[in-house]
């Protein structure tokens, strides 16, 4: 991991009402509030992003959004703007997710606008690329998850790329209960970095953390932070439980 600062995610999706979410994030704080050798952040539903701010104010953890539009303001119903995020109290979002791009039509392109967005409004982008099931069967990984990565990149400089945190997750392994094996994520981290390498440059490939995401659980994180370009993880339903979530953070 070099010196990357490990950095765990808890994507609570559309789980949890205002009541529940503080309740959650009250549970989290008392767990992991004061754990500074890793880097967390919990992305609660937008309705709960106030609440869930203000309970966690003073602990070490850091809110994020699920995603955002790619305009600060303006006639878009339902739509979600950095400047609320960041007003909200986040300091980072989520950008990508393999269900935006199955459910609502992301493409890497609406992708790219979004980072611009959450860069100018001085969020921190969690960049979400991965292949699907019939992708990986047909033996299209690197390709899918290269293109992701260079079309959702694409014409930012190297300074903003660091700024940035990359999520590998193989759409096949979300809440399906079926994980990469880490010698599976591990190459696929490993390609990922290897790509930044060529286009940013050998420091910034080692700057940017590089997180798993699919069925991540206490029993396998150990093994996963052991791979040497695994830096975190991007945790889904393990995360809506704050012990289950607490004995990934503290898997060391």
């Amino acid at each position: 991991m070099a010196d990357r600062k490990p950095f765990i995610a808890g994507n609570w999706k559309m789980y949890k009402t205002g009541p529940q979410a503080a309740e959650l994030a009250s549970r989290l704080k008392s767990l992991v509030g004061d754990i500074t050798d890793v880097d967390v952040m919990v992305a609660p539903p937008f309705t709960a992003l106030g609440v869930v701010g203000e309970i966690l104010q003073g602990s070490a953890i850091h809110l994020g959004g699920q995603d955002l539009f790619w305009e600060a303001e303006g006639a878009y119903t339902g739509q979600i703007s950095a400047p609320m995020l960041k007003a909200a109290g986040c300091s980072h979002v989520i950008i990508g997710h393999s269900e935006r791009r199955q459910y609502f039509g992301e493409t890497n392109e609406t992708v790219n606008r979004k980072i611009r967005a959450a860069l100018l409004g001085g969020l921190i982008p969690v960049l979400c690329i991965g292949e699907s099931e019939a992708e990986r069967e047909s033996g299209q990984t690197f390709s899918v998850v290269q293109k992701q990565l260079e079309e959702g990149l694409e014409g930012f400089s190297s300074d903003e790329i660091q700024k940035m945190t990359v999520a590998y997750e193989p759409v096949w392994a979300i809440g399906t209960g079926k994980t990469a094996t880490t010698d599976q994520a591990q190459e696929v981290h490993e390609s990922i970095r290897g790509r930044m390498e060529t286009a940013y440059g050998n420091s910034v490939a080692k700057a940017v953390r590089i997180l798993y995401g699919g069925s991540v659980k206490p029993e396998n994180i150990g093994d996963l932070m052991a791979m040497a370009d695994i830096d975190g993880a991007l945790v889904g339903g393990a995360s809506l439980d704050g012990d289950s979530f607490a004995g990934i953070v503290r898997y060391k």
